[in-house]
């Protein structure tokens, strides 16, 4: 059996398993008897990486499981400060699974900066998790985050852009199609950095509990580390969604989140 290691972000944890990327987003969004659901969110690493970790805490591939045994589902290896001890090269993959356990898998790619100036909305996922306002362009915010020459910075950070629409270049915008629960206090912060150019970002949400919706992703997921490490995982295209990943995308304009 081959063992993988998965990065998971909902909470943080370095998980052993026996089980496909496909097959474990499954296993952990609906469970083995199909008694729950929710979302999942975790970076599958490579099997360099794995191999050499498997090997550093004294593992083998069968991760405890003798001969005969059904395969190891997950093994906790791990649950704190796990991201920042990852190198960004064995993030080789990153899955986003739906309440009922369909998956799809994002590869790194090449990012381009945005540098029209705009108001950008940032869901963070690990190791904290607000919600943030910036005017920042995610490589920069990324930079900004993880700079340890700042009073409060972080070693590494896992993040997405969320859609503003219209409100992304004018806080008064309608706001068509947004289904976020703190709009008003989202427009508040966007005429604080307006009327502050200095201030280069503003919490919105504290802490995110709720299920992501992922027909608000804009773009991709982002990984930053100190140094000015960075790497990006872009989104399929709309048609891309609805021809290719159809059963995914059908089953993420279902689900429900804030």
């Amino acid at each position: 059996m081959k063992p993988y290691l998965y990065l998971s972000l909902i909470p943080e944890s370095l998980i052993a398993s026996h089980l496909s990327p496909e097959e474990f987003g499954n296993y952990l969004s609906v469970g083995s008897q199909k008694r729950s659901r929710g979302q999942a969110i975790y970076f599958k690493l490579s099997d360099a990486y794995t191999e050499a970790t498997l090997k550093k805490l004294g593992m083998n591939a069968d991760l405890g499981r003798s001969v005969g045994e059904p395969p190891r589902r997950s093994a906790y290896l791990n649950i704190y400060r796990v991201l920042e001890q990852t190198p960004l090269e064995a993030l080789e993959s990153i899955h986003l699974t739906t309440d009922d356990g369909r998956v799809l898998t994002l590869k790194p790619g090449a990012y381009q900066q945005d540098l029209a100036p705009r108001f950008h909305l940032y869901q963070e996922f690990c190791p904290v998790s607000p919600r943030i306002i910036s005017t920042l362009e995610p490589k920069a915010f990324a930079q900004e985050i993880t700079d340890s020459t700042k009073p409060i910075s972080l070693p590494a950070l896992v993040f997405t852009e969320l859609k503003l629409e219209a409100m992304a270049e004018d806080p008064e915008a309608k706001a068509q199609n947004l289904p976020y629960t703190s709009l008003e206090h989202m427009r508040d912060c966007m005429r604080e950095l307006k009327a502050k150019p200095s201030k280069k970002m503003k919490t919105v949400v504290r802490n995110f509990h709720q299920d992501l919706l992922y027909r608000t992703l804009r773009g991709g997921f982002f990984v930053a580390t100190t140094g000015n490490g960075f790497r990006y995982f872009p989104m399929p295209s709309r048609e891309e969604l609805e021809s290719t990943f159809y059963p995914w995308w059908r089953s993420a304009l279902s689900s429900f989140g804030g």
